[in-house]
């Protein structure tokens, strides 16, 4: 009997103010519409490609823009009606979190946990820190919170080059962007769920909340995300894909604005930014709805949620 073979599909929902500190432009250049436009738009087309290839998902959502936004908290309370899982993306998607200290830290992990359950009626069983940054302080937190698992190691060496190359050339040029550059040890994370050590949470311990890596492939660490399997010639990310098909757990990991684009309303200075914004939301949406049937296919494509319960009793 083989072994079970296990996939997620997760969307960060990152707002687009979030878009604007990390390029360095004035939050002032966002109207009302641009501000909610993630739950607005991109959260139903989302909802959309999952059904189109009956596939469950987990969305991450930011406790601020649950607060702020009562059309965000419906978007979640529908999508959690739906069968998606709502996780934890933070309360204030604080890219610095990680240096905030314990209290400050717990206290932001509450008020997001409070949030969704306001909305969804449902504690979230799991987090993804923002900017995919984590360290002891804040495992530590997640470990309180009572989640089952997290979903931050992000081990992609090219991801990290570029991310280190832009916030060099933000800052030259006097727009230094508000992203945090991690450890060179998340490097070295293992690309497959693991037990993190509490004290070093990218190596292996006994720690009590699983780590689910977003996918990358062997060697290189090629980064399997939402952003490049929509924008990156279809034969680049089908040979990523065949890299990874042999893994137990693919974790595909996406953000609202793969789904969307400058005709959606996104101001002219952040489309100039973010590159894959002048690729049609038609175009990307075709190109993920392709990668999920791939999942679908290959894989048994399960919420983090119930990815966690399995590895969490085989770990």
């Amino acid at each position: 009997m083989s072994a079970v073979r296990l996939a997620s599909i997760s969307v960060d929902l990152d707002s687009l103010p979030h878009y604007c500190r990390i390029h360095g432009l004035p939050e002032s250049l966002l109207d009302a519409e641009a501000r909610t436009l993630i739950h607005r738009v991109a959260v139903p087309r989302f909802r959309d490609l999952l059904a189109s290839v009956g596939a469950p998902g987990t969305f991450f959502a930011i406790g601020e823009d649950l607060e702020s936004d009562p059309g965000a908290a419906d978007a979640m309370r529908q999508a959690h009606a739906a069968g998606i899982e709502v996780a934890s993306h933070s309360h204030a998607h604080d890219y610095a979190l990680t240096r905030r200290g314990p209290t400050a830290i717990a206290e932001d992990l509450a008020r997001a946990d409070a949030a969704i359950l306001k909305a969804t009626g449902v504690r979230p069983s799991g987090f993804r820190a923002p900017g995919y940054t984590l360290n002891a302080d804040l495992y530590a937190a997640t470990v309180a919170q009572g989640y089952r698992y997290g979903s931050s190691a992000f081990p992609a060496a090219p991801y990290y080059a570029a991310k280190a190359a832009v916030m060099g050339a933000l800052a030259a040029m006097g727009r230094p962007s508000r992203s945090v550059l991690d450890t060179p040890r998340v490097l070295l994370a293992p690309r497959v769920p693991y037990r993190p050590d509490p004290a070093r949470p990218y190596r292996r311990g006994t720690g009590a909340v699983v780590e689910l890596p977003m996918t990358v492939t062997p060697l290189v660490r090629f980064p399997f995300i939402g952003t490049f399997a929509a924008t990156l010639p279809r034969g680049t990310m089908r040979a990523a894909y065949r890299a990874c098909r042999a893994d137990a757990f693919f974790n595909f990991e996406l953000h609202g604005v793969d789904v969307l684009d400058a005709a959606d309303g996104i101001p002219p200075e952040l489309v100039r930014q973010q590159r894959d914004l002048r690729v049609s939301a038609a175009k990307k949406q075709e190109r993920l709805r392709s990668v999920f049937q791939w999942l679908k296919d290959d894989f048994d494509v399960v919420t983090l949620r119930d990815a966690a319960g399995h590895f969490t009793a085989t770990l």
